[in-house]
């Protein structure tokens, strides 16, 4: 999920308020982009980029999906109706913010909270779940209106949180290493094909491997599953969303909100700003804030007809959704991995990814949560000296 618009921060000790901080949504200080300056600022560039994020999008990140929901046995429908709100709420917002503070701020979903929702279905219905996201969004609205990301963020060291995250994120990675073994013809070509472009980057700008790979994928399905694939008329097109009533179980909140949060807060918003700044979005205006509107609007579409695509990707051998998910969270398996064991608070980030690896449940609540739990106390304990360094960083 990108960056949600900047909080701007107010010091309010030049007003004689000695450590009180004053919040403000970042103001809107430009006229809002209507139709006739997204026509006029598109260019190819744009639309390029936008082309790419969305078949990023629809390929890895939904396969994901697919993963989580099956491991979870939802249903067709309740599939269909989370595609349909990821890609046509989150379209909408796309389009509202790009237009708004003219930068590319494409809205999707947090990876790392959709792996989440896996170990948490296993004991807990998806009313309970949906009921915990409702409560995460409530808090992080709660957090940025209030001033206190900054505190929450750094509540739990990074590296532990990223333990956590690579233990949440193996299953993906070892579904994959599977898919060789339950189906070689369809995960050998798939990853092979994944290999060679990323190997070549020239090449692989021009064709995203992870699309590329998903397509030869298609092609093996088509070549060795006669009939596998379902046509247009064989179901549903248009979206129908199913209503899901939330409800709010104790110990499914705690095991989904704080970790959700933190995720989002930290792994997902903070690669989110670091890449907008990366490629010089710090100012408020730009006319690259086409292609963010572009890909709110190609998302919109898509999740018009996420009936049709769930019951394609359903019709699909279960290796093809393994391969293609696995090969979507490689680097980000390899980044989590290195984030948390390449530097301090080495041993609370082991003692995370262990412990959510396990799958154990206390009380009702799941193994990330406790992950979270037993690495940060892990880490008070013998790694004092890393969160005495990371204070003094600070001060």
């Amino acid at each position: 999920m990108p960056a949600l618009p900047r909080v701007a921060k107010r010091n309010a000790r030049a007003a004689g308020n000695a450590g009180e901080d004053v919040m403000a949504l970042e103001p809107i200080s430009h006229p809002v982009a209507g139709p006739a300056a997204f026509v006029r600022d598109l260019s190819a560039e744009n639309a390029v980029n936008a082309l790419v994020a969305f078949a990023f999008a629809i390929t890895g990140p939904v396969a994901i999906v697919f993963a989580v929901a099956a491991r979870g046995g939802l249903s067709e429908a309740q599939i269909a109706s989370w595609i349909f709100g990821a890609f046509f709420i989150n379209g909408l917002l796309s389009i509202a913010f790009s237009a708004a503070y003219r930068q590319p701020l494409a809205f999707f979903w947090t990876i790392p909270g959709t792996v989440l929702v896996g170990p948490a279905l296993a004991h807990a219905s998806f009313n309970e779940v949906v009921g915990a996201f409702l409560v995460t969004g409530l808090l992080m609205l709660m957090l940025g209106l209030t001033g206190v990301v900054r505190r929450v963020m750094d509540a739990v060291p990074l590296p532990i949180v990223m333990g956590m995250v690579a233990g949440v994120f193996l299953p993906f990675g070892l579904d994959w290493v599977k898919a060789f073994e339950s189906d070689l013809a369809i995960a050998l070509p798939m990853t092979a094909t994944f290999l060679v472009i990323s190997a070549l980057p020239g090449l692989a700008r021009r064709l995203p491997p992870l699309i590329v790979a998903m397509v030869v994928g298609l092609v093996a399905i088509a070549l060795t599953r006669t009939g596998a694939l379902p046509s247009i008329s064989s179901g549903a097109v248009l979206a129908a969303p199913t209503l899901v009533v939330p409800q709010f179980n104790p110990a499914t909140l705690i095991e989904l909100v704080v970790p959700l949060a933190i995720t989002v807060l930290v792994v997902q918003n903070g690669q989110g700003i670091a890449v907008l700044r990366t490629v010089g979005h710090a100012p408020p205006v730009n006319r690259k804030s086409t292609a963010g509107i572009l890909v709110g609007l190609l998302a919109v579409v898509f999740g018009l007809f996420s009936p049709f695509f769930t019951t394609l990707l359903l019709a699909t051998p279960k290796a093809f959704i393994a391969t293609l998910a696995g090969l979507a969270m490689l680097r980000v398996l390899q980044s989590a991995f290195a984030t948390a064991f390449q530097g301090t608070f080495g041993i609370g980030a082991l003692v995370a990814f262990l412990v959510t690896v396990s799958g154990m449940a206390i009380a009702g609540i799941g193994a990330p949560f406790w992950g979270l739990v037993f690495g940060t106390l892990v880490s008070r304990v013998l790694e004092h000296g890393d969160f005495a360094a990371r204070a003094a960083e600070k001060n």
